[in-house]
């Protein structure tokens, strides 16, 4: 698989060098684990101030002051940095936070989310034009492109989709799966694999009822502890995951939240990665 920080690396100088010099001395916090992402990307990260704590990619980046988790947010944790551009996730919040924001002296900048192609180098192009260097913009969406491109004639291979229940939590045993319109029903699209849950929008419980009908051939979740985790024992030992095709392969995968779900410039490896963790079983 390839390594995006290697890759990415080398349009370091070309995205440094398309930065306008009044820009350079910016203090920009950045809101969204996967627009910290791009901001690295486009070498961009030494004027990174602070982050939320979603952003934990690269290592370093967990390094910078964390001003909350980013549907948490405060007016005096995200103005304690003295930022002089704050650049967020539309799901940031709460919403009277992000009316503060809107109407204070800091140039507060939005990135909408689409969980596509489309909506990933859409993103890159706007964190770029927030940064003014666009000219790295454009050479990271070309890379990022391309490999999407990649992701495509891998997914075009696949002869007979499987289907997946992507699980949020389980809590209790109660197993929260996401519907559509969701970050995880789109990076299942992208890897070719069909939901196996539809018929709404967003992420719901669901009734062990509904599980068993679902049937999925594969189970799908974040690599995570406690008490929303699932390990393979309870699943199998669950009365309505343990019966389905999935349940009785024990066709689990586990993957990095951030990666799987973060929609940013490694997305295209993301769904190549569950491809080929669906394809082994691992």
């Amino acid at each position: 698989m390839i390594d995006f920080r290697t890759l990415f690396s080398g349009l370091v100088a070309l995205t440094m060098a398309t930065a306008l010099p009044a820009q350079a001395s910016e203090r920009v916090v950045v809101i969204g684990g996967a627009l910290a992402e791009i901001v690295h990307a486009l070498g961009q990260a030494d004027r990174m101030v602070g982050r939320d704590t979603t952003a934990s990619y690269p290592p370093e980046i967990a390094a910078l002051p964390d001003v909350g988790y980013m549907r948490a947010l405060s007016p005096e944790g995200l103005l304690r940095l003295a930022p002089d551009l704050i650049i967020a996730d539309e799901g940031a919040g709460p919403p009277e936070t992000i009316d503060l924001m809107l109407r204070a002296e800091v140039p507060f900048v939005q990135i909408d989310a689409a969980f596509d192609e489309a909506g990933v180098l859409a993103r890159i192009h706007e964190v770029a034009g927030a940064l003014d260097v666009d000219g790295g913009g454009a050479a990271l969406a070309a890379v990022v492109a391309a490999r999407f491109d990649a992701l495509e004639q891998a997914r075009d291979a696949i002869d007979t989709p499987l289907s997946a229940m992507f699980i949020l939590s389980a809590q209790g045993g109660r197993i929260m799966a996401s519907g559509e319109n969701t970050a995880a029903s789109g990076i299942l699209a992208l890897a070719g694999v069909e939901n196996a849950v539809t018929g709404f929008d967003g992420y719901r419980l669901l009734t062990d009822e509904a599980v068993a009908a679902a049937a999925p051939d594969a189970i799908i979740m974040m690599d995570r502890d406690g008490d929303h985790a699932l390990s393979d024992a309870q699943i199998i030992a669950h009365p309505a995951l343990g019966v389905t095709p999935a349940g009785q392969a024990m066709r689990v995968v586990r993957m990095d939240g951030l990666f799987l779900l973060g929609f940013g410039p490694r997305t295209p490896d993301a769904a190549l990665a569950l491809m080929d963790a669906l394809k082994t079983g691992d």
